[in-house]
């Protein structure tokens, strides 16, 4: 993670004091249910937090790590030299490393879910505005990048809001799978601890048991996690995506914000680049970039080994803050984005009618014409807009055929743009409900 694609909020989860806070209160905790099991004398447990307001020296527990070569050692040493050796002698009592890394990890990944959660909530809120904003404001849908029939950029973004909204779900399920913490020694049972610690170390923490913990969290919560974090990945880069389309010269129905005094190009002053969605797109990779590693985590030998450990630290803290740096920018881009509903009808209408075709086709067809015949006719006559820039409805209006089978009146009737509007308000009870 670089500082330009980062957030405070969330990259405070991740800094070594942070983890080095966590580790401490799972030590604690651990000592407070040892001490009610009568397993540790109580005033040890309550030596322990005399370093409750200590601010952990990260360069010292570098410094020790630099010879034990373990982390978690290197941590106990410097957690002893703060409460007295004699004092911190039951620190760890029964526990292997895993069950502080991984609970810790844990602790850590819930955190920034409950970040990711709180900025899509916000993502929504925008989307929900311009939605009922735009609710009847015409365009031209398209499909394989061609015009299609006409929607409304309401729907557009109530569509990007229904997909947010299932990301919303996704998360809080995410977040409530990886919520479990383990405290069960090594391989996972619990011979050298009583399973009551566990309970009573991630109650404290506001995590559950792990089920079966073979000295390791299961990676599969992992992967299951950082897929849904790809999933929302790929809706920023599809929303992104779309406006990237929408700002092109040539289209320009939607624009990203261009600030007072923004400059788009080092070499052309009359540019206003969709640098904010282009950025996005990048983003999404990187947030994807996660998933395959995640998903080759699952598979440890035995009980455990380290292979997931390296990857880990990598991307739990790359992949949560660079997802929360893209929800928070997507949020700032819908919520300025600026929309020209004239370019929209516009471009609508840019090849005179020929989006109406398919209700000239089905017309044909009520009429008695075959829908083999049907479609010829109407093909010929859009045929003549898109080669020689002719008018479809003064086409169809002059075709004996097509008139054979409808009136002047039922063909000008097919031109009504409200007929392709007529069920938004079904659509958006659908997305909002009855607002």
């Amino acid at each position: 993670m670089i500082s330009r694609y980062s957030r405070p909020e969330m990259v405070a989860i991740w800094s070594a004091e942070s983890k080095f806070r966590i580790w401490y209160e799972i030590e604690a905790y651990a000592c407070d249910a040892q001490a009610q099991l009568g397993v540790i004398p109580q005033e040890n447990a309550d030596a322990v937090w005399k370093a409750k307001d200590v601010e952990f020296d990260v360069a010292r527990i570098d410094e020790i790590e630099a010879v034990t070569k373990h982390d978690v050692i290197a941590f106990l040493t410097h957690l002893a030299e703060h409460v007295g050796a004699d004092e911190a002698r039951f620190v760890h009592q029964g526990m292997t490393s895993s069950d502080v890394l991984d609970t810790c990890f844990n602790v850590q990944l819930v955190r920034a879910a409950d970040l990711l959660i709180a900025q899509t909530e916000k993502l929504l809120e925008a989307l929900k505005r311009r939605a009922l904003e735009h609710k009847m404001t015409v365009c031209i849908g398209r499909s394989h990048g061609i015009h299609a029939e006409p929607v409304t950029f309401g729907l557009k973004m109530a569509q990007a809001y229904a997909e947010m909204d299932r990301n919303r779900i996704r998360l809080l399920t995410a977040r409530d799978e990886i919520a479990t913490g383990a405290i069960s020694g090594a391989v996972g049972t619990f011979a050298n601890i009583d399973p009551y610690v566990e309970e009573f170390v991630t109650e404290k923490l506001g995590l559950r048991p792990e089920p079966v913990s073979t000295q390791v969290i299961p990676r599969d919560r992992h992967a299951a996690f950082f897929a849904a974090l790809g999933v929302v990945g790929s809706s920023i880069e599809r929303i992104a995506t779309e406006i990237r389309h929408l700002q092109r010269t040539e289209v320009l129905e939607v624009e990203e914000y261009f600030s007072p005094g923004q400059k788009g190009s080092s070499a052309m002053p009359h540019k206003r680049n969709p640098v904010l969605t282009e950025n996005l797109t990048g983003l999404a990779r990187l947030v994807r970039m996660a998933v395959v590693p995640a998903m080759e985590n699952v598979a440890l030998w035995h009980e455990r080994d380290i292979s997931h450990s390296s990857v880990e630290r990598n991307i739990g803290p790359d992949t949560t803050v660079t997802l929360d740096f893209a929800l928070a920018r997507l949020t700032q881009v819908i919520d300025k984005l600026v929309v020209y509903p004239e370019n929209m009808l516009r471009n609508m209408n840019q090849f005179r009618g020929l989006v109406m075709s398919q209700r000239v086709l089905l017309a044909l067809t009520q009429a008695g014409v075959s829908r083999e015949d049907s479609y010829k006719l109407v093909q010929r006559n859009a045929m003549k807009v898109w080669e020689q820039g002719a008018d479809f409805k003064t086409e169809l209006l002059g075709d004996s055929d097509v008139l054979a089978a409808l009136s002047a009146e039922e063909i000008e009737e097919k031109f009504d743009i409200g007929y392709h509007t007529k069920h938004v308000d079904t659509i958006f009870a659908r997305v909002f409900g009855d607002e």
